[in-house]
């Protein structure tokens, strides 16, 4: 069925982006987790579009955030890859650059109020901070990582994991920011925290339309939770996966309250609610899982890069529906911008409206997708996905091996060369990279990778 959105529309539509941190893809219930509850997560797909093959433009963080906010591919603005420590991030300039317009300045000529609660990861200098990039409101942390807990939280627990938040910290990696000011509370669970506030946000400004931004770092590592959350996967025995799942539980409440605070104000059917993961997850922490794809964050095979979508915009997109085909984080401001009424050139984006095609237009969002970090690279087109590192290349049939493990380089050269070729001509329009990798190792079908990240 096709919705006249004319016919339905009351007022230009909310919008709440809740993006998750490193979430796997078998990690929560409607995407075949056995024993992390996501009730609230769960419903959002039952009462939306949950996508089975959404992708984001990169395996980690920040350049991921950066094609999301843009539209666009985030090698377009150099920003191939993430930024490491917060020291680092100064000596290599390192930033989503000012030219690069993101989705809250395209917003705001439509009368938008946005705010951002959360992580941000994309520039700590002057002039990138996210009040310098139109956002109207921020409560959050400005680098890649930080600590959900401190020895001030109640009832906090620590998970060691790889040599990663052994002990209880002092105070957070990362101090939490209200504006450009201090938050005056360090101390609450940063789930909790960043929660409360984009409900604040949307209580505030119930009565004009809102972009909520909300990129929580959960369940990124360290693995920290709390009792209470502990309490809730008592049936899962102790260790990392039960931290994580315990962090799960902390973001699938968040959004079972957002869900809520939009239907107390009267403002669900006016909502437009997505749901994502920046990447994958990082599989050798031992603590979560990609299933049933192979590979993980950093890597990109589809572990990497495949990742949990759901859209719910009730009256305007189907309830329950499952969409199987291509679709990219690079889509939601195209999509966003339609719905929004904005006029936008379809030709400055790397991504489409999704509005169509997931209310039943024939076609598909795209013929093939694109992925470039350093010596790592891949595309996808239709059911072939190749994946290459250097000079070593695999091939796949996704439609008989959703899980890459059986290369069919050898028995396809003519597909190889030619996705090669439509893979060149796609990376030879990009620019170089504005600052230098790091490295990890990433072991994928007994072949270890040392990628670009």
């Amino acid at each position: 069925m096709l919705f006249s959105f004319a016919q339905v529309a009351r007022r230009k539509p909310n919008i709440v982006l809740v993006l998750a941190d490193d979430l796997g893809y078998g990690d929560i219930g409607c995407y075949g987790s056995p024993d992390v509850p996501t009730p609230h997560i769960d419903a959002l797909a039952k009462g939306g579009v949950r996508f089975t093959d959404a992708y984001v433009s990169a395996a980690v963080c920040s350049p991921s955030r950066v094609a999301l906010l843009t539209g666009r591919y985030q090698q377009r603005f150099g920003h191939e890859f993430n930024s490491g420590p917060p020291e680092r991030e100064a000596k290599i300039n390192f930033g989503i650059p000012a030219s690069a317009k993101i989705a809250p300045a395209y917003l705001k000529e439509a009368g938008y109020v946005s705010g951002a609660f959360g992580k941000w990861h994309l520039g700590i200098r002057p002039g990138y901070h996210p009040l310098d990039r139109g956002f109207d409101e921020f409560v959050g942390f400005l680098t890649g990582g930080n600590d959900f807990v401190t020895k001030d939280t109640p009832n906090g627990h620590v998970e060691p994991v790889r040599g990663e938040g052994e002990r209880m910290p002092a105070k957070r990696q990362a101090p939490i920011y209200k504006g450009r000011d201090m938050y005056p509370d360090q101390s609450q669970y940063l789930t909790d925290l960043i929660r409360d506030e984009a409900v604040a946000f949307m209580r505030r400004h119930k009565d004009k339309p809102f972009l909520a931004y909300v990129p929580f770092n959960a369940i990124h590592t360290p693995l920290h939770a709390t009792a209470g959350y502990m309490d809730r996967v008592a049936h899962i025995p102790a260790g990392k996966h039960r931290a994580l799942a315990a962090m799960t539980v902390a973001l699938d409440d968040a959004v079972g309250e957002f869900v809520k605070t939009l239907r107390e104000l009267g403002l669900e059917r006016d909502t437009i609610f997505v749901f994502l993961s920046d990447n994958g997850c990082p599989v050798m922490t031992g603590a979560g899982t990609n299933a049933p794809l192979n590979g993980e964050k950093v890597s990109y095979y589809d572990g990497g890069i495949r990742v949990p979508m759901i859209l719910r915009w009730p009256g305007r997109v189907p309830q329950g529906r499952v969409y199987r085909e291509m679709a990219v984080s690079r889509d939601l401001l195209p999509t966003f911008l339609t719905a929004a009424g904005v006029a936008y050139d379809k030709e400055g984006f790397d991504g489409v409206d999704l509005l169509p095609f997931v209310n039943g237009a024939k076609g598909r969002p795209h013929d093939a997708l694109y992925w470039r970090a350093g010596q790592g690279r891949a595309i996808r087109s239709g059911k072939w996905k190749l994946v290459e590192h250097g000079m070593v290349s695999h091939l796949f049939d996704l439609s008989k091996d959703v899980g890459e493990k059986n290369d069919v380089a050898a028995k396809n050269p003519k597909v190889v060369a030619a996705l090669q070729e439509q893979w060149k001509r796609w990376s030879d329009s990009m620019a170089a990279p504005a600052w230098p990798p790091r490295f990890r190792e990433v072991t994928v079908n007994g072949e270890t990778i040392n990628w670009e990240l």
